[in-house]
């Protein structure tokens, strides 16, 4: 019995699982066995970083450093052929980028009020509303 018959949810979803290390390698991603489970790794770090406001800031540099070379390599729209692909490619990029610029406004404005490091200290409750 698989991991999937026994509803074992990361066997097809997770990013270590096989089905995204071949894309990767379909890609071109070099060493796609280590950099994909990698950048699971990097992106759920940094996606909890920011939903807990725990040190968001690192997580959304995180964010960032999983986001560029993903986006610039496996959304390359610009190589593919088909059209229905590429406009697919093209919103894929587009979403990525638009990600980026959040990680980038929580990246330099820091977590709200309301976050696990405005409570420990970390950052004062008005802390990203005095940058401006």
């Amino acid at each position: 019995m698989t991991h999937t018959e026994r509803g074992f949810p990361c066997a097809t979803s997770c990013p270590w699982a096989a089905g995204y290390i071949g894309y990767a390698t379909q890609q071109g991603v070099p060493a796609a066995g280590l950099l994909v489970p990698l950048s699971g790794v990097i992106a759920i770090a940094g996606g909890l970083s920011i939903a807990l406001g725990y040190k968001a800031k690192v997580g959304a540099w995180l964010i960032v450093l999983f986001l560029v070379p993903v986006t610039l390599k496996m959304h390359n729209f610009w190589a593919v052929t088909d059209p229905m692909m590429h406009g697919m490619q093209i919103a894929m990029f587009m979403k990525n980028v638009s990600m980026v610029g959040s990680a980038l406004l929580i990246a330099y404005f820091g977590s709200g009020p309301v976050s696990l490091d405005a409570r420990r200290g970390g950052q004062p409750a008005g802390a990203s509303a005095m940058r401006g």
